[in-house]
């Protein structure tokens, strides 16, 4: 499989259909609606943990939700606009670490691969996340691309 860092580009398809009823692109055992479905909306308030926050941000890839991606990034290092690639599908989240990151944390890591096809051809991308509180909030701050 390659590990290859997915490129962006901005899109004019359409975002796969992900209702609240759906198995949650994130992995756990809910649906989309009652778990990331409910932080994207913002009925669910804010995820509770850097783990919670990666998973959601995530499926906000999967279904394209720009304006969740930028509320959940660090004002530091948030990108003005998020360009979706429409030959790239997420296909999958493995979570392999999560430290600190909890209520009791003003940190956290999260150690990740996330799947996808891009034109056809399968992929991984492998990142440590590292997450801040940012108002109370969690906030996605950067990452490393691990090989």
């Amino acid at each position: 499989m390659s590990r290859r860092k997915p490129r962006p580009r901005t899109t004019t398809a359409a975002a796969p259909a992900v209702t609240a009823t759906s198995p949650c692109p994130c992995g756990l055992d809910a649906a989309y609606g009652q778990c990331c479905g409910r932080f994207h909306t913002g009925t669910g308030a804010t995820a509770p943990t850097a783990e919670l926050l990666m998973r959601s941000r995530y499926s906000a890839f999967v279904v394209r939700d720009e304006a969740y991606l930028l509320r959940t990034w660090a004002p530091a290092t948030r990108p003005h606009d998020v360009d979706f690639d429409p030959a790239l599908r997420w296909a999958g989240l493995d979570i392999e670490a999560a430290t600190d990151g909890t209520a009791f944390h003003q940190h956290g890591t999260v150690t990740f691969t996330a799947r996808f096809v891009h034109d056809g051809e399968p992929g991984t991308l492998h990142e440590r996340s590292r997450f801040a509180r940012h108002d109370g909030a969690w906030v996605y701050v950067d990452g490393d691309f691990i090989d």
